[in-house]
This record gives C-alpha cells, structure tokens and sequence, in this order.
C-alpha cells in the first residue's frame, strides 16, 4: 500500500519515520500533569519523599513489563495496585473517623469528589495520592510502550480528568495535560501508519486549537474549573472568604462590598464566625472533612464558658450562617437545611433568602491571658495532626522569622501575642495588591509590604505553626453597625479573616493580626462611596444616614472599643462586655492606601495590567498553531515569495546583489505579464514584452547593469546599491494603493515643477 498520506497499515518497525520517541514524550506530559496534582497534594500535607521513588519504581516496571506481559495481565494487575492503595488509605485513617465510614458515606464521597470535592479536603490526603498514584501511571505507561497510545492517553486523560472534576488540576496543568494528550495521539498515528514530517504543521494546528479553546471555556460548567480569562473586575472580600464552601485562594486586588447581608440580634457584639480552614497549600487554604447533617446538641468549648443567644435575619440572599464561636444549637430554620462541618460551623446546605430568620445559641469561651499563659501544650493527637501542618516547601527563612519573632517566649500564648503585634506593627494594611508567586506567608513575610486580612491571618498561622503552636484561619464577619442595644447590621464590608489558636482546656482562641483603624477607615470609606453613588441595598431604616449624609451611628469598634485586645493583655480576651466607650474618632485616609476602600483606585497614573503568564502561555500557543495552519494551506510559502520580493538585503557582493534584484524584477514581470519561456534570454524577454506594452526606463537601467555583471568587467557597490533602489521602487509602484500613492505623489511633483 502506497505510505502518501495516512496509510491505513503500519509498515515494518525499520520504515518507521521516528515519531516513537515524540509520542512518548506525550505521553509522558500528560502523566506528569496529574502527577503535579498528587504531588501537590503530598508536598501540603507535610511533604513525602517516597512520592518520587514510589512513581520512577512504577515507571521502570512497567517499562520492563511492557515487553512481555500480555494486556489482560497488566489490567488485573492495574487493579490490584489500586485496591491495595485504597485498603492503605483506609488503613491510614484515624479509627474516631473510620468507625463513621459506612457504605452511603463512601459512595456519597465519591460522588462529592466527582463533583468539586478537592482530594486535600480527605483525611490523609497524602496517604490516599500514594495509594492511586501507581495504578493509572503503570497502566498507561505500560500501553505506550505497547504502541497502545490512544489506549494510554485514555488512562491518563481519565486520571487527569479526575482532577479537573475535584478542582484540583489547575487551568495550566489541565492545558499541559491536553497537549501532551493530543500530541501522544497525532505523533504515535503518524508513527504508527507512516506519516511523514510535512503532516506535522496539521497536529500542531489542531493541538493549538484544542489548547485555545480549553483555555477560554469552562471545563466543568458550575464547576471549580473557571476560564484562564477572568472578569476585570475584582472580587469582593466577601466572594473571597466567606462565600468559599472547602477551599480558599488567597487572591490579589479586592474591594469591599456594602451590601447589608444580616441583621442580628445579640446581647454582645461578636466576630460572627462561619467557618474554619485547617489544611493551608501554599496560596490558600482548605477545610477537610465531612459535612454531616445537624441532628441536635452540639458540643461545647471544652473550658469555662457563657451563653450567648443569636437572631440572625437575612436582608438578601446569603450562603453562610455566622454566629459567634462556639454554637451549640440552633432553632427557626428547617433542621433538614442546616449542616455541621467538621471543625463545628453551620452551613446552610440551600441559600437563605431574604427575610429568613434562625435562631443560634453559642457558648462562648471564659478566659484570663494567665489562664492561657499556663494552658501547656499537652494537645490532643488530633489537634496536633491537623492544625501544625505545614508543606513540605515551607522554607527555612520563614522558620527563622518566627523564632526571631517569637522564640524568646516560653508559651503559646505570648509567642501568638508577639507574632500578632509584630505583623500589626510591620505591614501595612491595603486591599490593592499584587498577587505574589509562591508561599503566600513567605511572599508576605520578604517580599510584600501591605495585604488585607488573609495575608494578616495566612502569615500569623505559618508562624505559630513552626513554631509548635496549633492555630487555624478563621473566617466570617466583624459585629457590622450597631444600630441598637441589641442589634447589630452586618454588611458585606464586614467580612473578614482572622486566627484562632487551640489552648488546652479552654479551646480555640481568637486573635487578629489584622490593623484595626485602617481596615475600618476602609470600610467607612466604602459605605460613604456608596451611600452618595446612590447604591441600593447598603442601608435598612435602621441605618438611614441623617440629613446631610453623616450615618446616624458609627460602626460597632469604634463605639464599645476593638475586638481586637493585643494591648490590653491582662482584659478577658472572650468577654467583651464593660468596656467603656471610646471617644468617636476618624483615622487619618493617609494612613490607608489610596482607593483602598473603594471598588477601583483613585487618582494617579495607572499602568496597563500585564497579563499572567498563563494568558501569555495560551498566546504564544495560538501565534505557533496559527503559523502551523498558515503552513498548511501555503500562506507562509505565499508570505515569504511576497517579502523575497519586496525586501532585500545588501550581502556585501555587489554582483551578487545584482542578480538577486534583476531576479526580483524577472519575478515582477512575470506577475504583471508573462513568465520567461525556456527559449528566451533575458535581453530577448525584455524586448519581447517591451514590444507588446512598453517598459519603464529603469527595466532597462536594470537590465544593462546585470549584463555588466554577469558577462561583463561587472559592477562596482554603488552601482548595485543604485539597481537594488531601482527594483524597490518598482515593486511598490506595482502595490496596489501603495502604487497608486507613489503616482500621485509623482504627479503632484511634476505639477509642482512645472508652475515654478
């Protein structure tokens, strides 16, 4: 069978074209991109170094295997590999969290994982990336070396598909997956059935397409894969913290919003808490765990404590339900709509809307700063096991800091009083950052000299923890507007993120890093902006602001004092009632960065944003692929005959250069007219077309010179120079538009001479 085209049977293995090795490389691109997931995934978890060893061991197996073992084998053989793994996994598990495991709850964590569940959300996570990972790298390795490479691509692209479904695989590790999938395929066809080099410009154009369009699309619609190409606008700190369900990324520029999201009534203002992050990655956090259905009581702080009962009323349409740490039970709203998460928050498992009430009775922790002083560190196993890790890349500068900072103290909670003072006093507070690369609390530690809160809180949790302290990422909203003795209107602007520390004996422990008068001139800003904008839904009659515009009361801090007690050491860090009201101030906006409160900076000369390397990436993957089509369909070879032409540079040969432009002219002439026949000399060309249309005398100038230099004493530089001038003008008066430029402008220079 002829091998023109794509032959429909492979010919023998030495009339291959040698698109073996590239196939594999596909291959093996694509295996590396989820591998960059289980990797991720150990290296957060604490770092693992039989990650590396496990996946090469796997490798030369199924490279030695390849040879011999007949596929049925090595699929029963697949199988085994990942039983083995998941019965390790289990293994793994804590037996307080294995004896809930029950056929529904397997089944419905896989449907979880399936539908967004991140894998670093499972209890050891890192157990679990060490049991799969064996399978589907055995496999499709395995088929490659096989010659099975649409088989091969399938295992991988399913294992990666995996963890684009879970949010894990990013938009750059699932568009190297993609092109390293597509060119395992095309390269492994063409070697394959016989393709040859000229087939490639099409495998390139196709994969270029397939890499531009998974980029600008959604992989999963609803999903936690989003376009490479986001919206201009920047997020809110509330889409940001409170609105993330399992994970959160700590992002660049924010803005405020104003919107009023609850009115609560409450005895005392408090942080409503909604939820709690205890695995951090690196550039975010994750909440593991379940979320179970609330079925009554829950249990207390487990030291000194008092009641504190909650009306919580939504004023729109809300996906969280804050309360003060810690609740215990719930009333008003229907029990089935109601989850607990593991660290103990509610989630409501529908949106409540507007109007919707519920009511949340909280135990609120007691508390002395000598009683937390004396705690110890006798923490239970599973505090230690989830609120000290740390990933494996955390550097060793970032442990310096700490010890630096807090390593003269001798207890948990002077170290975490030390650390919150310190980044209080050092970095100043700002909603208009860039987003670092990197460790987010490193970055922020040595690179970064302002953030907003969850860098604050992201950077005083790394701490702690290198330093043996259990802490968490908090996040929720700060008491809002106090409009009443008892009520209190919480606004969007009032979402925020702080650190809770464990105390034996006592129980988490909140503390904010954050600087406090300039994240609320920030907000006051904001809801100024907003009120004389006209945007609708940041007030209730409660909060209508007096004639004139001044808000008839100010915000909760800054009429019963800071939640925040770093200076009052010795004050009862959980009770806040009886302290005296201080004098109404307003911070200096200096003290904040400009457009910090608002939705967009103000002022100044702003430079165009770069895009990410990530669009960037994609734009070069379109500029090749578009080249490639180009190639395919001949534009490129139209393109260089067109520049040949047109453009011609001086090679230091005066006869050299003769020639190249008396053949640019031929070229020309041939265009306008007729090709030379095989017959004709040049001389005898020209004529012939002179006769029949007339020629330029600068044909003719040209002409004579490459005689001179072909059969004559030849030409000198300057004469050359003078043909190559000659034929450039005569291309472009032979330019459409540019031609017809070049005739006016001529006309209107005879014109002008011939008045003067």
């Amino acid at each position: 069978m002829s091998r023109q085209g794509w032959s429909l049977s492979a010919g023998p293995l030495s009339e291959r074209t040698g698109f073996r090795g590239p196939a594999l490389v596909g291959v093996l691109v694509l295996t590396g991109s989820y591998l960059s997931v289980l990797a991720h995934v150990t290296n957060v978890v604490g770092g693992s170094r039989v990650f590396v060893p496990l996946v090469v061991g796997t490798f030369l197996l199924a490279t030695a295997l390849g040879h011999f073992l007949r596929i049925r084998t090595a699929i029963f053989f697949t199988a085994v590999l990942l039983v083995g793994g998941t019965l390790t996994y289990f293994l793994a598990i804590p037996a307080s969290q294995l004896s809930l495991l029950s056929p529904e709850r397997i089944l419905s964590d896989t449907v979880a994982l399936l539908t967004g569940l991140s894998v670093l959300r499972l209890t050891a996570a890192d157990v679990w990336a060490l049991g799969i990972a064996p399978g589907p790298v055995f496999l499709s390795w395995y088929l490659a070396m096989r010659e099975r490479y649409v088989w091969s691509v399938t295992v991988g692209g399913t294992a990666l598909g995996l963890f684009v479904l879970t949010g894990d695989a990013g938009t750059t590790t699932t568009l190297v997956g993609v092109l390293g999938a597509g060119a395992a395929i095309g390269l492994g066809t063409l070697d394959r059935y016989g393709g040859t080099v000229a087939q490639l410009d099409t495998l390139v154009a196709v994969l270029a397409a397939m890499v531009v369009l998974a980029a600008t699309l959604s992989v999963v619609p609803g999903g936690a894969a989003q376009p490479l190409l986001p919206d201009r606008g920047s997020p809110t700190v509330e889409a940001s913290v409170v609105d993330s369900s399992e994970r959160i990324e700590v992002l660049g520029s924010i803005r405020l919003s104003p919107k009023v999201r609850y009115t609560i009534e409450a005895e005392e203002g408090q942080y409503w808490q909604t939820a709690s992050y205890d695995r951090y990655t690196g550039s975010g956090w994750v909440r593991t765990g379940n979320t179970d259905p609330y079925q009554g009581r829950l249990q207390g702080p487990p030291g000194s404590s008092r009641r504190l009962t909650q009306t919580v009323r939504a004023e729109s349409t809300v996906s969280a339900m804050p309360t003060a740490w810690k609740p215990v039970s719930v009333s008003g709203a229907d029990a089935a709509r109601v989850q607990i998460t593991q660290q103990g928050f509610l989630r409501p498992a529908t949106s409540l809307q507007a109007g919707e009430e519920y009511t949340v009775e909280s135990r609120v922790p007691q508390y002395t700063s000598e009683q937390l002083r004396r705690a110890g560190t006798d923490y239970p196993e599973e505090i230690r096991a989830s609120y000290l890790q740390l990933p494996g890349s955390t550097s060793t500068r970032v442990r310096e800091r700490a010890a630096e900072i807090a390593g003269g103290e001798d207890n948990a909670y002077d170290k975490a009083v030390a650390i919150e003072r310190w980044l209080e006093e050092n970095k100043r507070y700002s909603l208009t950052v860039e987003r670092p690369e990197g460790d987010i609390a490193e970055a922020f530690l040595f690179e970064m000299d302002a953030g907003y809160c969850t860098y604050y809180a992201t950077t005083m949790v790394t701490l702690l923890r290198t330093q043996g302290v259990p802490a968490r990422l908090a996040v929720g909203y700060t008491p809002g507007e106090q409009v009443g003795e008892n009520e209190y209107v919480v606004r969007g602007l009032n979402s925020h993120a702080w650190v809770e520390v464990y105390f034996p004996d006592v129980g988490w422990v909140r503390f904010d890093p954050t600087p406090a008068t300039p994240r609320e001139t920030a907000e006051r800003t904001r809801l100024t902006d907003a009120r004389q904008n006209g945007e609708t839904g940041v007030d209730t009659n409660a909060t209508q602001p007096a004639a004139g515009g001044a808000p008839d009361v100010t915000p909760f801090e800054a009429t019963n004092g800071s939640l925040n007690n770093t200076s009052q050491n010795e004050s009862l860090r959980g009770n806040l009632e009886g302290n005296a009201p201080a004098p109404e101030t307003t911070p200096d906006p200096a003290a904040i960065d400009p457009g910090a409160g608002g939705d967009e900076g103000s002022g100044g000369v702003s430079l165009p944003e770069l895009p990410s390397r990530e669009t960037l990436g994609v734009g070069l993957v379109a500029v090749v692929g578009l080249a490639a089509a180009a190639r395919r369909v001949g534009f490129t070879a139209v393109l260089s005959r067109e520049l040949r032409l047109r453009y011609q540079r001086s090679t230091g040969d005066p006869a050299a250069d003769v020639e190249r432009a008396f053949g640019r002219l031929e070229r020309l002439l041939e265009r306008r007219y007729r090709p030379r026949r095989p017959t004709e000399t040049p001389r005898s060309y020209l004529a012939a077309i002179g006769r029949g249309h007339g020629l330029d005398d600068r044909v003719e100038r040209v002409a004579t010179s490459y005689e001179r230099s072909r059969y004559g004493s030849g030409v000198s530089a300057a004469e050359a120079e003078t043909v190559v001038e000659l034929v450039d003008e005569l291309v472009w008066e032979a330019t459409p538009v540019v031609g017809d430029l070049v005739v006016r402008r001529g006309e209107r220079e005879s014109q002008s001479g011939a008045a003067a």
